[in-house]
Formats: C-alpha cells, sequence, structure tokens
C-alpha cells in the first residue's frame, strides 16, 4: 500500500550548493505530476486528498520553492526565474518529461516553463491562475494583507476567506480543506514575511509584464477555476482558454480561488483523466 501525502517523508536535492526539499508519492507508472504551489505556500498546503487522489495513477511530487519551507536560496523576485529553478530541479531528479499542475502562482510558473522547457512539459493543468500582463493580477497583494488580517482577528486560516467565497456550502467545504492540510508525519517549515513579500513582487512583476504568445503551444492544456475567484480575475481563465491552441475551460459554479479545493472530488476525477488521456496518446 502507498503511504499517503500526510505520511510522507521530505527529502532533499541538492543543486549546486542550493537545496530543494519535496516529498514524493505514488508509484513509479505514468508520467510524474509536479505539483506547483500557491503564494506563500510550503508543501504543507497542498491538498493531500488531491495528492493522493492523483497518486493512486500516477508518481506526484510535490515541493518547495527556494526559499519556501525547507528549501534553500531566497525566494526569486520573478516567474521567470522561479520556472528556471523548478526546471533545474525537475532535471536534477532525473524525468526527462512531467505532467504540471499550477495553482495560482504556480500558473505563472506553468506557463513560464511552457515558455522555456516545452520539451519537458507533458500536459498542463492551469488552476486559479491568470496570464501575464493581467493588471487584476496586481491586487493581489492588497488582497492577501487584508484577508490575512481578516484571519488574525477572527482566529482562523487566512485560506478560509482568500479561498472560498462567503456561501454556507463554500465556507464548509474551505473548513474541510483546510482540516486536511493538518497532521503531517514530517512537518514543513512556515512561510517567513520576507519570503511572502518576495514572491508577491513576483506577482506584481507578472502582472505588468507582456502579454505571452501561446500560438506555439502544442501541449493539452486545462484552464480550470471557480466563477468567483476574487484573488486571480476568472477573466483571465477566459482569456487563457481562448488563447492557448491545445486548451480546455470548466469554470465551476459557486466557487473561488480555491475551487480545485471546493469541488475536490470533481476535480480529482477530471485530472486523472485528462492527465490519462495524455499519457495514452502519447504511448
Amino acid at each position: 500500500m502507498q503511504t499517503g501525502y500526510t505520511q510522507a517523508k521530505i527529502q532533499t536535492l541538492d543543486l549546486e550548493g542550493v537545496r530543494t526539499a519535496y516529498r514524493r508519492v505514488g508509484g513509479s507508472e505514468g508520467t510524474p505530476i509536479l505539483f506547483l504551489n500557491h503564494l506563500a505556500a510550503n508543501m504543507d498546503g497542498a491538498d493531500p486528498k488531491i495528492i493522493d487522489g492523483l497518486a493512486a495513477h500516477f508518481p506526484v511530487i510535490t515541493f518547495d520553492y527556494q526559499g519556501i519551507g525547507r528549501s534553500g536560496g531566497e525566494a526569486p523576485l520573478t516567474v521567470e526565474e522561479m520556472a528556471r529553478d523548478t526546471i533545474a530541479f525537475v532535471r536534477g531528479l532525473g524525468y526527462s518529461r512531467v505532467h504540471l499542475l499550477g495553482l495560482s502562482l504556480g500558473g505563472f510558473v506553468a506557463q513560464a516553463m511552457l515558455s522555456q522547457a516545452p520539451e519537458l512539459v507533458a500536459s498542463v493543468i492551469l488552476a486559479g491562475t491568470g496570464p501575464a500582463g493581467d493588471p487584476g493580477i496586481a491586487r493581489v497583494p492588497r488582497i492577501t494583507y487584508y484577508d490575512t488580517l481578516r484571519g488574525v482577528l477572527r482566529g482562523r486560516d487566512p485560506r478560509y476567506f482568500l479561498f472560498f467565497p462567503v456561501t454556507k456550502e463554500a465556507r464548509a467545504k474551505g473548513e474541510a480543506f483546510i482540516a486536511r492540510t493538518s497532521g503531517y508525519a514530517d512537518a514543513d517549515k512556515p512561510t517567513t514575511l520576507k519570503t511572502l513579500r518576495r514572491q508577491l513582487r513576483a506577482v506584481v512583476a507578472w502582472a505588468k509584464a507582456a502579454t505571452q504568445d501561446f500560438s506555439g503551444i502544442t501541449q493539452r492544456v486545462w484552464v480550470v477555476n471557480g466563477d468567483n475567484d476574487r484573488m486571480v480575475p476568472t477573466s483571465g481563465s477566459y482569456d487563457m482558454a481562448r488563447r492557448l491552441p491545445g486548451a480546455t475551460l470548466t469554470i465551476y459554479e459557486g466557487a473561488g480561488h480555491g475551487a480545485i479545493f471546493q469541488e475536490v472530488d470533481r476535480f480529482i476525477q477530471q485530472a486523472t483523466a485528462f492527465y490519462k488521456a495524455n499519457d495514452i496518446h502519447h504511448n
């Protein structure tokens, strides 16, 4: 029986003197899935239900960006640099092709990886994320600080406010998600305020960057979001899906930035089918 995500040990890979911390779960069959996490998140912020659901069919790797958790270095100030670090990490693990699951900031990194090393990317899920040059993304720092303060004042995890709409059903699912992301046997280190600020600078730079040219992208891409994403405007998901040649778009009704956590069972089923179809097509 496979080790569940919350029981998985943290491993490290050293590349040119810089340490990257990661967890790996699942078997050895199938193309590995690399989970690219959201702003300020360490590995413990990944949804164990999603990781375990995908790991029933594929090897799944989560990791800490530079400056996050147990990884070394300092948080990069650009998404492009984060992508370069991630590409080096994937190659350092010995993989020549991976599926990407990019959430929020991780979706920015996934898009940059598609540009920098398309040969490394088998297929991509872009969740709760948006394209470079979307001015609405520049509001992320303000919302992050506001909802973090709300969390402190109300004794709640900030993700409860950041990721889930103000409905009874959404907030109940938010509480369930937050409960799932606790109880790790080998816990990661919390993110520092300095690192959060550096990542926020990278997010703002992405919002101000030139619009990407997606015309040469040949990989299959699934763009998924909620219809009420306060963090990264849902309109950006429509924009990406329209401009990416191989994209499919799914918008979950009544969901917010954490749509994949809110609609977790549906997402696992659809994501598994998406990645499997890609591997069958290429075998």
